[in-house]
């Protein structure tokens, strides 16, 4: 027996989708370009609202806005929606149906070069190429919350614990500015053209650094040069990356750090001892110079 409520996600899903094919239609846009992905599927998009928990006073930065099905959600819950989009025939469909929406304002322009104005949360579905890129420099702004769609096996290193093969750079700068967590996978079935992987949604809150860090340049320049390195001992991973950390004496600054440390590689190591290393390293290395 079929419940109202599967027949009323179907009614919903179709809704969005005839949607977006009729909009997809009527500029000619082919999709597929641009990291254009399209979310069809009215389930997911509401539950992704769900999580943002807009109130009428914030104000919501939407990176790649697309056609604007997650927008005109966004719109209705929030003060306000910045819309940032690329690709100038997306801009043309925003324009044609947001311009009379007093709480939306679209922003025609690359992500990654435009200054962001203030914004308390961030929700958007992140064209994936940039996926590392516009994540930091996210970071480096102040805000509420972010809920934000990634690649699956992108997600799924943000928050990875050590040990694990998909623990990285990534998870330890992760971890350094925000609390992470998986919201909800989302199948390629549920985008228009559908990607060839999986998505998933990270919830990400900003906090202040849960390990103390003497230099936050250096300790975020140590972890990319010791996770190049990832498949050896961190002795031999911060040898090899000397000119990385630009540090001429550093067999000697090596010679003095804990051998418990040294025999094992990054990778097994957490967040926190990977920072006590780099603040014993930074510390040698000021007294040098």
């Amino acid at each position: 027996m079929v419940s109202v409520r599967s027949v009323l996600k179907h009614y919903f899903i179709q809704e969005v989708s005839d949607l977006v094919r009729s909009i997809l239609k009527k500029y000619n846009i082919k999709g597929g370009t641009f990291d254009q992905h399209f979310l069809i599927d009215a389930g997911y998009l509401d539950r992704i609202v769900a999580a943002a928990e807009l109130s009428p006073q914030d104000t919501v930065l939407e990176i790649g806005a697309g056609i604007g099905n997650l927008t005109e959600r966004l719109a209705r819950r929030a003060k306000k929606v910045i819309a940032v989009e690329l690709d100038p025939a997306l801009v043309s469909v925003l324009h044609d149906r947001f311009d009379a929406a007093e709480n939306i304002e679209i922003i025609a322009g690359d992500a990654l070069k435009v200054d962001f104005p203030e914004f308390d949360k961030v929700v958007s579905n992140l064209p994936y190429s940039i996926s590392s890129e516009i994540t930091f420099k996210l970071l480096r702004h102040k805000f509420k919350l972010g809920v934000l769609m990634y690649q699956y096996e992108f997600a799924v290193r943000m928050v990875s614990p050590p040990g694990c093969k998909d623990y990285s750079r990534l998870t330890i700068d992760t971890c350094y500015f925000a609390d992470a967590s998986i919201v909800m996978k989302v199948p390629k079935g549920a985008f228009q053209p559908a990607p060839e992987v999986d998505s998933a949604v990270i919830k990400l809150i900003p906090r202040p650094a849960p390990f103390e860090v003497r230099d936050e340049t250096f300790f975020l320049q140590f972890v990319a040069a010791v996770f190049s390195q990832r498949r050896k001992k961190l002795r031999n991973a911060i040898l090899n990356t000397s000119s990385l950390l630009k540090i001429p004496d550093i067999k000697e600054i090596v010679s003095q750090l804990p051998e418990d440390f040294m025999n094992k590689r990054a990778e097994d190591l957490t967040p926190e001892e990977l920072a006590s290393v780099a603040n014993m390293i930074f510390d040698l290395k000021s007294r040098n110079f």
